[in-house]
């Protein structure tokens, strides 16, 4: 099978901005998929975040696109705000080789009003949540007749998130003729339902799910159910690796494992679906910045999360899906780093350990906790966070906030980390040794020519 992005029938503008995006090898679910679904075929493909799938879908979705016309020709429906918005960024890279073509994000947890606004301006490609496309398409904002092809990405969250209903809802609303594709990191039944309603005799791709073994180290820990806190201080202030990815069971779970961390000077936030979208746009943000040492989070909420660099994934307790235990873990070791994934199993978890064991062909790795050196340090991230009382409305862009902090004598430009801006909040990373100094630099100047109120968090 070749996997040069050349051998495929695409255009030479398509083609040299792949070339310059550093795309010349297709990966395996690229080369699986890519020839089926430009020839227009209907595709299941089971891919795991991290697998390329985006762009194999991307570039598929982006080939019949008519630039003239200013309708929806193709959607993608996400499980999460944070997902569509990385989709998004994606298919933005790869439409730059065609002439001005719109990509919108309808994402729940956002305005609407500015959304109909959008609309009204047309887009070629719309990337969204289920609910939120649905309510559009319910108000007539939102119109798929002119629609060529459908995407359905992370198909098995979306279906745990409880989405069944509304995709079947917004796809009854899309032409007969369309062209679907279905990705899903596992394969539950929910997904054969959804495959035999929605799609015309779909080709099936699957390419080797398991990570390669020297990419990830698995440890595992035999504890008492009692000591499952204890043992994840433990485990942290012995490996000291961070950023990390604690996965809890439940919601509670983690609220009760953030607060205990946090007790012990160890910087941790929880992830889940109770979370405010503020909260949650905050957390990630943190973490993603480096001012937060340990993400605790659901598996649903921490779905799609692709975080560059993640050095430690902890399985505070073992997932009842073996596949799903392999989704966590693959968190790590990304972009050919290597990564750590260690997993406490206590008594009533055996069967889980076992299936594990069983998927990946190889037997587990044991050790003891009571070989783990704590050094009772607090573990503290690199950088600090400071949140602005003024975002994207406020016609805020990232140079403003970094122009403030680096001005005249400021703040070295290699102090700043990363700058994420929100509808009416911006948060802006510095090194934590000069976090007071951008801190008192922020309150006193002035940004866009007013005065912006700033907290540290």
């Amino acid at each position: 099978m070749t996997t040069a992005f050349a051998s495929l029938s695409l255009s030479a503008a398509m083609r040299d901005n792949l070339t310059a995006l550093g795309y010349a090898e297709m990966t395996p679910i690229q080369a699986a998929s890519l020839p089926l679904i430009l020839k227009g075929r209907d595709l299941i493909a089971q891919a795991k975040t991290g697998s390329g799938k985006t762009a194999a879908f991307g570039i598929g979705l982006l080939h019949p696109l008519n630039p003239r016309f200013f309708g929806c020709q193709a959607l993608v429906l996400c499980p999460t705000r944070e997902l569509a918005d990385q989709v998004a960024k994606e298919l933005r890279r790869l439409a730059r080789a065609a002439d001005n073509i719109k990509i919108l994000t309808l994402c729940g947890g956002v305005p609407f009003g500015p959304q109909i606004g959008s609309l009204e301006h047309g887009a070629h490609v719309v990337v969204g949540t289920p609910g939120r496309i649905q309510e559009h398409l319910r108000k007539g904002t939102l119109k798929l007749d002119g629609l060529n092809t459908l995407v359905l990405d992370e198909a098995d969250r979306m279906l745990d998130m409880g989405f069944f209903d509304s995709i079947a809802e917004v796809i009854e609303q899309t032409p007969a003729r369309r062209q679907t594709l279905l990705f899903s990191a596992t394969y539950p039944a929910g997904i054969e339902q959804l495959a035999a309603r929605f799609l015309r005799d779909p080709e099936r791709v699957q390419v080797e799910a398991l990570h390669d073994d020297g990419q990830i180290e698995q440890r595992f820990y035999e504890i008492d159910g009692k000591q499952r806190m204890e043992a994840v201080i433990r485990l942290l202030r012995h490996f000291r690796k961070q950023p990390a990815v604690a996965f809890c069971a439940t919601r509670q779970q983690c609220d009760e494992l953030a607060a205990i961390l946090e007790a012990e000077k160890i910087s941790a936030a929880a992830l889940h679906g109770d979370l405010e979208q503020r909260d949650r746009d905050q957390v990630l943000t943190l973490f993603a910045n480096r001012s937060l040492s340990v993400l605790v989070a659901t598996d649903v909420a921490a779905r799609g999360l692709d975080i560059v660099g993640l050095e430690l994934v902890i399985n505070v307790e073992l997932a009842r899906d073996a596949q799903v235990h392999i989704h966590r873990i693959g968190r790590s070791g990304r972009a050919g780093e290597k990564g750590l994934a260690v997993s406490l199993v206590a008594p009533s978890e055996a069967s889980r350990a076992q299936a594990i064991e069983e998927l990946q062909g190889s037997p587990l790795t044991w050790q003891l906790l009571g070989e783990l050196k704590d050094k009772g340090e607090p573990l503290l991230p690199p950088m600090h966070s400071l949140c602005l009382a003024a975002g994207r409305k406020d016609k805020l862009r990232p140079g403003d906030i970094l122009g403030a902090l680096t001005g005249d004598a400021g703040i070295p430009g290699d102090k700043v980390g990363k700058i994420a801006i929100f509808d009416y909040q911006a948060y802006v990373a510095v090194d934590r040794n000069v976090a007071k100094q951008a801190m008192q630099r922020l309150q006193s100047g002035k940004i866009k020519g007013r005065a912006v109120r700033v907290r540290m968090l």
